[in-house]
């Protein structure tokens, strides 16, 4: 019997070659068109995709599998270690393990992957981002197995991966660059050499980079050997590739990108442009589309170009080109990703349409959808990552445990694109992405308000996320109007991050009565347990016979003690007195689902907060943003070892030890680099807190060290001291 994918397809075509016998009117137009172009596949491969391996983890793993769910085509999902238990995963129809959670001996191992591939039966390979989805061995080694690589050609993967190779690819097509360094001699000093002729400030970037990874900013001759070497050793980790290209850095630029599709049948198509230019690490934190400010006949020539370059390559499927803006709208080509986008979603809002459904169909030999005339722009967009990162430690990536997760509800407007579930961990292997947050609007204003409102509704315990700081950015005077540009956060430092305000003192109002009638509830809760209908003591209404009662209070705000006096009176209200103002206070909890609410009334101020008390913490979520309240550990509960944390360096973040830079005796200076951290994407060099004798080294390179871990202890200043005299 021939393969249930062969079957199908004689099927169609015999039913193709069946309707051809009739005036083609019988049908609709689009069932005839789609009717023609699939007898044509079928006629020439033999083949369709019923069932496809989505080689990667997550958020796009999970964004694959719906759009397949509902074309009728079966999902595998690999898994590495500390996915086992992942949202994708249980989404998939089939799921096999690949191996440790390192990612090197996981998603991407190409080996692993194509055998999961055979085993299952899958006729296609979707890679998603990241890992392996620009990797042309990849490409060819699903070519060779008779795979079928939902992507780009890999001669397109490898002409726009290296990014020398690309620019000269582009300039011989009329697409404008930027001025640069993209020769083979890869020594420091022709480098250097390169990067004093093209002047300062310079870009470096790794020729086999992309997202933000082998990228630094050089504003001197002075910094430029450290910024070098740094970023070789992460495009190394990254790429296995350390080759370098030095280009002129553009002072506050813009970075719009275009969407672009190509099929096999040498048609291409753009889908109108993103605005990509509010980042951090070099990397986007959150996009829009279309970009504000652009004018008609600048879309155009945009579109017209992206298209231009796709063509120049023989563009198969989803891909980006990525343009530098300057603020007279010239633009020059950056770089094109040869795949699909993190910020896909918002292009798939203002044009109606699935790219992963589009992708999926061009691999399986059909045209585009779509003409050019169309594609259609409509309304307004915004995506808006949400990190497991603290912005107030500059944007350290962090890893733990969802403890609590809610999110704002998804219609036709609201997309929430997650891997990860209340109770999931954010591992430290990969990405710190927890979501995309992602809303469409008839208008860029009401877009605006839109996102804002649904990030109000996002709600995460557990650890540090950026939402308070979207909130901030997207309501900041200039993000409004739409100046945007690149160096738009450390422009707008202090607006985004200002020093920490004391909580108000309402707010504390709120953090106590929470905390009060959480007790009573559990006081009450293990009353009706133990409740004995013959003891006089079984009911009690709390009714004090007496005078009021009042209870001495302590929480924290941040690093201060805040003291609260509570008068219990009656009526179930309460006085509460912090400093010199009393409150009068009266509320009630409520529920929703599993989630908790505050329905309370300060002086005659009525307000809702979502309330949760988790690990000595009191959480608020409101409107107005979240706030957290600690609530003091008594003294002989806490620890009172800091051994390794005083005197020395911590690890910001569980990660890798990649480079040990001093040993035991050595004398530093402050700010010198003493190890380099590899963690979820980022390298982080720890530099000496102060001048001093370092005592001990704890971790040799390749070893793990734990969040919070000791790294480096120096000489007491005792020590010092007595060495000096």
């Amino acid at each position: 019997m021939a393969p249930a994918s062969a079957v199908s397809m004689l099927l169609v075509a015999a039913e193709a070659n069946r309707w051809q016998r009739l005036p083609c009117l019988l049908l609709p137009p689009r069932r005839w068109a789609w009717m023609q172009r699939t007898m044509k596949y079928a006629t020439t491969t033999g083949r369709n995709i019923t069932k496809v391996l989505i080689a990667n983890r997550g958020e796009i793993a999970c964004r694959v599998m719906r759009t397949a769910k509902k074309m009728g085509i079966q999902s595998v999902a690999v898994y590495s270690e500390a996915d086992r238990h992942s949202m994708h995963v249980n989404m998939a129809d089939e799921a096999y393990s690949i191996g440790p959670s390192p990612s090197q001996q996981s998603y991407l191992s190409m080996e692993k992957i194509i055998q999961v591939a055979k085993i299952s039966a899958a006729q296609a390979i979707h890679p998603g981002y990241g890992f392996l989805s620009e990797n042309m061995e990849f490409g060819e080694l699903c070519k060779q197995e008779g795979i079928i690589f939902i992507g780009p050609p890999s001669s397109a993967i490898r002409d726009m991966g290296i990014k020398s190779t690309s620019k000269s690819i582009m300039a011989a097509a009329g697409v404008p660059i930027v001025e640069g360094y993209h020769g083979e001699d890869q020594s420091d000093e022709c480098l250097k050499k390169q990067a004093g002729r093209i002047g300062y400030p310079v870009m470096i970037k790794a020729v086999r980079g992309g997202g933000g990874k082998g990228m630094r900013i050089v504003r001197s001759e002075k910094e430029f050997q450290e910024q070098l070497e740094s970023a070789r050793r992460e495009a190394k980790k990254s790429f296995n590739d350390d080759a370098m290209l030095i280009e002129k850095f553009v002072e506050t630029p813009r970075h719009v990108e275009v969407q672009v599709f190509g099929d096999h049948h040498g048609n291409a198509v753009y889908l109108f442009e993103r605005d990509c230019s509010v980042q951090r690490r070099h990397q986007k934190i959150i996009e829009e589309a279309p970009a504000p400010g652009i004018k008609p006949e600048v879309r155009k020539k945009l579109g017209e170009t992206a298209v231009r370059a796709a063509k120049a390559v023989n563009y198969v499927g989803a891909g980006t080109v990525e343009f530098i803006m300057d603020s007279k709208d010239n633009f020059y080509f950056m770089e094109m990703n040869t795949r699909l986008q993190v910020e896909h979603p918002v292009t798939e809002m203002i044009t109606g349409t699935d790219l992963v459904e589009w992708q999926l169909r061009i691999a399986a030999g059909e045209k585009i959808p779509l003409s050019q005339e169309e594609i259609t722009l409509q309304g307004h967009a915004f995506e808006a990552r949400i990190y497991a990162e603290d912005p107030k430690n500059n944007f350290m990536p962090g890893a733990g445990p969802l403890l609590h997760l809610s999110t704002p509800r998804a219609d036709h407007s609201t997309r929430i694109e997650t891997g990860v579930r209340q109770g999931d961990e954010v591992s430290a292997y990969y990405d710190p992405m927890i979501a995309k947050l992602v809303v469409w609007a008839a208008d860029r204003q009401m877009a605006l308000t839109k996102l804002r409102y649904s990030l109000r509704q996002y709600n995460i315990v557990g650890l540090h996320t950026n939402i308070d700081f979207l909130l901030k950015l997207s309501g900041h005077p200039e993000f409004e109007a739409g100046n945007v540009h690149t160096n738009f956060i450390p422009q707008h430092h202090k607006d985004l991050l200002p020093n920490r305000k004391a909580a108000a003192k309402e707010v504390l109002c709120q953090a106590a009565l929470g905390l009060i009638l959480k007790e009573k509830g559990l006081t009450d809760a293990f009353r009706l347990q133990a409740q004995d209908q013959f003891s006089p003591f079984s009911s009690s209404s709390g009714r004090r016979l007496n005078s009021s009662y009042t209870r001495n209070m302590t929480l924290r705000d941040g690093k201060n003690s805040v003291a609260i006096a509570v008068t219990y009176n009656q009526h179930e209200y309460y006085s509460m007195q912090i400093e010199d103002k009393t409150f009068q206070v009266l509320g009630d909890l409520y529920s929703v689902g599993d989630c908790t609410y505050l329905k309370c009334s300060i002086n005659g101020v009525a307000s809702k907060t979502k309330l949760i008390i988790l690990e000595n913490t009191i959480y608020l979520f409101s409107m107005e943003g979240s706030v957290e309240i600690g609530i003091p550990v008594p003294k002989y509960l806490s620890s009172v070892s800091s051994e390794g944390t005083q005197g020395g360096t911590i690890a910001p973040m569980t990660g890798t030890i990649e480079k040990v830079f001093v040993k035991a005796g050595d004398k530093v200076k402050a700010g010198d680099s003493l190890m380099v951290m590899i963690a979820m994407k980022m390298e982080h060099t720890i530099k000496a807190p102060k001048d001093g004798t370092i005592k001990k080294v704890f971790y040799g390179e390749g070893s793990q060290a734990n969040r919070h871990s000791p790294l480096v202890e120096f000489e007491s200043e005792e020590s010092d001291k007595r060495e000096s005299e």
